[in-house]
């Protein structure tokens, strides 16, 4: 193989890589709360774990996930224009959620 075809390839590999590794990272730091607001799960009467944090599964992955609620009701993993996620919003501002 043609050593410059060789270095092109592997640079794409790291970039996509790397790529990864940043999609990985932003989405559990999607799950925590970064500034530390729970004012959500207050508000929208969420059990919560120490930390504060709404405790609630996930319809699009299927888990239990403790996560911030913001103020509309959309927690900290929602990715918005997901029919789960969508779905999800709205069943917390409904107050019919499943917790855990």
């Amino acid at each position: 193989m043609d050593d410059r075809l060789e270095r092109v390839i592997r640079q794409k590999l790291r970039e996509a890589g790397k790529q990864f590794e940043e999609a990985k990272r932003a989405y559990a730091e999607a799950r925590d709360d970064p500034d530390g607001d729970a004012a959500g799960a207050d508000r929208y009467d969420l059990p919560t774990d120490d930390d504060g944090r709404a405790r609630i599964v996930c319809r699009r992955h299927a888990e239990r996930r403790a996560v911030a609620v913001d103020a509309e009701g959309r927690p900290s993993c929602f990715d918005a224009g997901h029919p789960d996620c969508e779905g999800c919003a709205e069943d917390v501002r409904d107050g019919v959620v499943e917790t855990w």
